[in-house]
């Protein structure tokens, strides 16, 4: 749809508050804005109802050009909520603007995944599995949803949590949390009897305790202990064990900062 038939501040602001709106900024001269213009419109119909498209002629309406901060064309910005929330510039192939959508407009079940994302901030993560496995059940390719609901189950269903680790490999986003679920979801599942003989058996088994009971601080205290005394206990365990911590917590975390130096000078 073009501007000349549209109101700006209507169809282009205000619909942003109920649906994402595709801003292409072009000029008829443009060649490589007739080159992305087929490949927009293809998108706009391919995601009807999720997203619109709006065609804005730069040299029909420099006002907005420069409002915008247009410099060169074509040049694609995605408002919501009546602000610039994401864009790009020049001719992109479709796969790669379809990438750039998927990741810039919000899905459908965004709500629900936020208010997942804050019951599982206040320990409520019975609530917030609930809510994620109703998303994955509407949109099982929901990435956000399918990480949230492994943190939400990480030490409750270790098993499950592992499934969904394997399920978002090669998503880079999510390298770090798959990373660390993968060696917590182990530890989690090995007992005590089949740890290996040696001196620091008894405080491993108790650093796997408090890793269990998300004692995080205390976990690190104790896994350090073991790999002062013996790294290569359990495969270099407590040093696998120390890692996935820290990025489980991520590295601003607190527990992971006190914990850190004394890690690194641990071998």
């Amino acid at each position: 749809m073009t501007l000349e038939k549209l109101d700006f501040q209507r169809d282009v602001l205000d619909l942003s508050h109920e649906l994402p709106v595709l801003a292409d900024f072009w000029a008829s001269w443009c060649a490589p804005c007739r080159m992305l213009a087929p490949v927009l419109e293809n998108l706009a119909g391919k995601y009807a109802g999720i997203w619109k498209l709006v065609k804005i002629n730069t040299e029909e309406h420099p006002d907005l050009a420069a409002r915008y901060g247009v410099r060169g064309i074509p040049d694609v910005k995605l408002f919501i909520n009546g602000e610039v929330a994401d864009e790009f510039s020049g001719a992109l192939p479709e796969y790669q603007i379809e990438l750039w959508l998927k990741k810039a407009i919000p899905g459908r079940y965004q709500r629900e995944i936020d208010l997942a994302g804050e019951f599982i901030k206040e320990g409520k993560n019975f609530m917030a599995s609930s809510l994620l496995e109703g998303v994955l059940q509407k949109e099982p390719e929901n990435s956000r949803a399918a990480a949230l609901l492994l943190r939400a189950l990480l030490f409750s269903h270790p098993e499950e949590a592992l499934r969904l680790s394997r399920r978002l490999e090669g998503e880079s986003e999510y390298v770090e949390l798959t990373d660390a679920a993968g060696v917590i979801g182990r530890l989690l599942l090995l007992r005590t009897e089949e740890l290996p003989d040696g001196v620091v058996r008894e405080r491993y088994a108790a650093a796997l305790r408090e890793l269990a009971s998300q004692q995080f601080d205390s976990a690190l205290a104790a896994f350090i202990d073991v790999l002062r005394e013996d790294r290569y206990y359990d495969n270099d365990g407590s040093r696998k064990a120390c890692i996935a911590i820290f990025r489980y917590l991520g590295e601003e975390n607190d527990i992971t900062r006190k914990h850190r130096k004394a890690f690194d000078r641990a071998f």
